[in-house]
């Protein structure tokens, strides 16, 4: 993929750490401008100090307002060519104890999270008539798993959206896609191993492995792996693909 230019405004939710940090560091290395957005000011600011991103935006994707506020103070300052709509959070519990609210934490982070970021961003883009809109889903976007319902069901729907956004934006310049990791090295696994060594009263190692096991090359996905695929989906050359869900799993979907 040829490297991006500065003119290029990429825009990051949860840009501040993990997959999101690798991808805006990603993005930034290729030459576009970053600006990350999250909640937690000391975060972002890290990421613009280590080089990963130039700008930051406080903001709860959960809140609409919030959100969009925040998209057009940065687009005011560059308008904003890529999304990477990345911002997300996962909880565990059997179905039989997940109540409406904890289905409801789920849908508006890791969904309408991806639908207020969407619809702040891309009336610019098809004006403008170029844009890359990429939400990082998750194999459980994809398939099942066990004691996740409300995370599952809600990384369903964000490639649901996805596909048909796709088809509506098709002849307007703008790609939409979506990347779904495996288990990935970040703070948000370190969550699911707590759980595991908390529940099982395995090892570190242990809890681990249980999760390296889905993966068919055994081992845990990097966020540079996540971040690579993103960078490609940003390039010219990836201007036939949209509507996408690029599983990047080591084969486990």
């Amino acid at each position: 993929m040829s490297p991006l230019s500065r003119s290029s405004h990429a825009l990051v939710t949860g840009g501040g750490r993990g997959i999101g940090l690798a991808i805006s560091a990603a993005l930034s290395k290729a030459g576009a401008t970053v600006t990350v957005l999250g909640r937690n000011r000391a975060t972002l600011d890290e990421a613009i100090a280590s080089g990963a991103a130039q700008f930051a935006a406080v903001a709860d994707v959960a809140d609409q307002a919030s959100v969009k506020s925040a998209v057009a103070e940065a687009a005011a300052r560059q308008p904003i060519d890529i999304l990477i709509a990345n911002a997300g959070a996962a909880e565990s519990a059997p179905f039989g104890r997940s109540d409406a609210a904890l289905f409801q934490r789920m849908m508006d982070v890791n969904f309408m999270g991806v639908v207020y970021a969407t619809q702040a961003v891309l009336p610019g883009m098809v004006e403008r008539r170029h844009g890359r809109i990429i939400a990082v889903a998750s194999t459980a976007g994809l398939k099942g798993y066990a004691y996740v319902s409300a995370y599952s069901a809600a990384k369903h729907a964000v490639v649901g959206l996805v596909r048909s956004l796709a088809l509506e934006t098709a002849k307007s310049g703008v790609t939409v896609n979506a990347v779904c990791p495996g288990f990935t090295e970040t703070d948000l696994l370190e969550g699911s191993i707590d759980n595991i060594i908390k529940k099982t009263g395995r090892s570190r190692e242990q809890a681990i492995a249980e999760l390296s096991k889905h993966n068919p090359q055994g081992r845990l996905v990097s966020p540079s792996e996540v971040a690579d695929t993103v960078l490609w989906l940003c390039g010219e050359g990836a201007g036939a693909i949209t509507g996408q869900a690029i599983a990047v799993a080591g084969g486990e979907v």
